[in-house]
């Protein structure tokens, strides 16, 4: 017997906004027939899909299960309408990027725009971690990593491959040199993206391949956090060659005697690589 798909959106609905009255909203329904029909999908597989908290719901072990299994129905479901809307021409619809950082995403977004401005795009910014698990969650339908992913379910293609450096404020000792060795940076003072950050891992890994122990000074979960405290002079920061925004008063400095690289990539889940929507917006940044 097959799941009613009303039931199984409007069960959807609940898990997603964590409430009956929230999801007869998003659902444009009343809220007893959400409650009716969440309750007569347990009620026919004799299951216990959600537990009860006064106006917020929990899922059971089951419903979480199952609220993985309707968000990939859920956004078939939108890709399959804004397909027919658009009869194919990517004439309407949204497109979701998540992105290590705004540098390249800004210029893919405008190019994807330029050739088809009636696409809606929403764009969430975080490190790999988190832009990883965005796809994986169906939060965002496109990912720009910096860094290969070793995932059976994720498809990724190479964009663009880039140096990591090191940068400091005016006054630091430092400041004016070409390069420094790596080993010149064990025990200085180093401000650092937070541990998901593909450039405080490649450099993190660089150092354990040279024999160097790095301890930050400071961890901060954002690029500009990491900028404020540098330009402050705490300490040193490091960054891909290609985020270094000229500013009078930082230098990067390479690191002459280590090969640290991030490499940047498209990534989307293998299951819908073929969706019009990524296609088109990767054949779009793609293209030279």
């Amino acid at each position: 017997m097959a799941i009613v798909f009303t039931h199984l959106r409007s069960f959807h609905a609940v898990a997603e906004h964590r409430g009956f009255t929230a999801a007869a909203q998003a659902l444009h329904i009343s809220q007893p027939t959400v409650t009716t029909q969440v309750k007569e999908l347990e009620e026919r597989y004799g299951v216990e899909l959600l537990v009860r908290r006064g106006r917020r719901v929990e899922l059971t072990e089951t419903g979480a299960a199952l609220f993985d299994i309707s968000r990939r129905i859920m956004s078939l479901n939108e890709e399959a309408e804004e397909l027919m809307l658009s009869s194919g021409r990517l004439t309407t619809g949204q497109l979701r990027l998540a992105a290590v950082g705004p540098f390249h995403a800004t210029e893919m977004v405008a190019r994807f725009l330029a050739k088809y401005p009636s696409i809606k795009v929403n764009m969430l910014l975080g490190n790999s971690d988190q832009t990883l698990q965005r796809i994986l969650d169906l939060d965002s339908d496109v990912a720009i990593l910096a860094h290969v992913v070793d995932d059976p379910r994720v498809y990724s293609v190479p964009f663009s491959t880039h140096e990591v450096v090191v940068f400091v404020n005016a006054e630091h000792p430092w400041y004016g040199r070409e390069s420094v060795g790596i080993a010149e940076l064990e025990g200085q003072s180093l401000i650092l993206r937070e541990t998901g950050s593909t450039t405080r891992r490649a450099f993190e890994r660089a150092a354990g391949k040279a024999g160097i122990e790095i301890k930050p000074l400071l961890e901060i979960g954002s690029r500009e956090g990491v900028w404020k405290a540098v330009e402050r002079g705490l300490g040193i920061g490091v960054v891909a060659d290609f985020e270094f925004v000229a500013h009078p008063r930082l230098t990067t400095i390479h690191i002459e005697d280590a090969e640290i690289h991030t490499e940047y990539r498209l990534a989307c889940l293998q299951e819908r690589r073929h969706s019009p929507k990524i296609e088109a917006f990767m054949q779009t940044v793609l293209t030279p």
